[in-house]
């Protein structure tokens, strides 16, 4: 098993980007072992991801790719090959798998695991529940990323398919399949738990991130478009009840726009599964709760910090359009929506480093970090109702870290 982790993991490694092997020492590590070496440089994140890891026992920013050390990712990474330097969509979202970039995917897997670990397992099977537990976390990474897999896929007209369209159309094909594979393996892992309980609570998750994929107004590559501002000041905060939340209730007010999106594209599946570890843990329904709302609260705080760096940064590229800044500067500056309002057909169309010059004239960056602080203060107060111990100062300080 060694050999085949280490023979597939150099293969998609240098598939992908240029690493250093490990030619020498690859044949004497373990699975584990091989994942460390590839992770990224350490930074304040990473050096809080490796503590954290280091509470749960393994490493776990790979989880989703240790369950995919097989010859049928070994040949969907032969065929990822021949999209190297095409840009695709795809291409990124395999870069950051493969690196754990925490810009763009926060770790799940590993907040799931440390919350499971900070209560007891109220049974005599714990080994049992711990193994669950972990293929919970898993499972959880890889819905997650399997579904952004297919959001990389790029619309391409009939009408305007040609010789230069083709690798844009075989790219489609790979985030096809890559992501149904990934998805159709961790339905499997999610049936072979035997609850019925979880199978629900995770499914309302999965509706969800259906969803979300048609809520709001979109471009031609299905890229959300923020709702036009209203003049209407009652935008005060939703709950979490995904089934109470109507678009047109929700669409122009700033901070209501923002949470029902990122809960619909992702956060309620960490919220579902936090929920669901605590449900295998024979933990009370309050508990169970409590985690789910606190899994919600970790995804929006990660949600505003990452749109909060990406405008701060001195990147030119383009930016989410519905993300927070962007929402609460049109609430302030209801102009600015006459340069989205030109390029609804396609977002790339947006002058994006204009659009950022006037952003940063209001007030939305300071609304954006108010937004990060009072989740995280509200995630940690949840995970404080839910235990005070060790592993609790270790989530509370990976929320803070980000």
């Amino acid at each position: 098993m060694t050999y085949i982790a280490s023979r597939v993991l150099r293969r998609a490694s240098n598939l992908f980007f240029s690493q250093k092997r490990y030619e020498t020492t690859v044949a004497s590590l373990t699975k584990d072992e091989i994942l460390i070496l590839l992770r990224p440089p350490f930074t304040n994140w990473s050096n809080a991801i490796r503590e954290a890891e280091k509470v749960v026992g393994y490493p776990t920013s790979f989880m989703n790719l240790r369950c995919l050390l097989s010859d049928e990712f070994a040949n969907l990474a032969l065929y990822l090959r021949k999209l190297v330097g095409s840009n695709h969509l795809v291409m990124q979202t395999a870069k950051n798998v493969l690196y754990g970039d925490s810009k763009n995917l926060q770790p799940w897997g590993l907040i799931i695991l440390l919350l499971s670990k900070s209560v007891k397992i109220r049974s005599t099977q714990t080994k049992v529940i711990e193994e669950q537990q972990r293929q919970l976390a898993e499972l959880t990474e890889m819905l997650r990323t399997g579904h952004l897999i297919h959001r990389g896929i790029v619309n391409v007209p009939f009408a305007k398919r040609s010789k230069n369209t083709e690798s844009a159309i075989f790219g489609n094909k790979i985030a096809i399949l890559l992501g149904d594979y990934l998805l159709v393996t961790a339905n499997a892992m999610l049936a072979g738990l035997k609850n019925a309980d979880v199978l629900y609570i995770v499914s309302t998750a999965l509706r969800d991130l259906s969803e979300g994929e048609f809520f709001g107004e979109r471009d031609e590559q299905n890229m959300p478009l923020p709702g036009k501002p209203k003049n209407d000041k009652d935008d005060l905060s939703i709950t979490f009840d995904t089934t109470s939340i109507a678009a047109d209730d929700v669409l122009g007010k700033p901070r209501q726009e923002w949470t029902a999106r990122t809960v619909f594209n992702g956060v309620s599946l960490l919220g579902r599964g936090c929920q669901s570890a605590m449900l295998l843990g024979r933990q009370s329904r309050d508990t169970q709760n409590s985690a789910y709302h606190f899994g919600c609260h970790v995804g929006l705080a990660w949600q505003a910090a990452t749109e909060l760096q990406t405008l701060r940064s001195d990147s030119k590229d383009q930016f989410c359009l519905a993300s927070a800044p962007v929402l609460f500067a049109l609430e302030e500056n209801p102009e600015l929506y006459k340069i989205i309002d030109q390029a609804k057909n396609d977002v790339k169309d947006v002058d994006y480093e204009d659009l950022k010059f006037n952003i940063l004239k209001t007030d939305a960056v300071d609304k954006t970090k108010m937004l990060y602080e009072d989740h995280a203060k509200k995630a940690t107060s949840y995970i404080e109702n839910i235990a005070r111990n060790d592993t609790v100062e270790m989530i509370k300080k990976l929320i803070n870290t980000f």
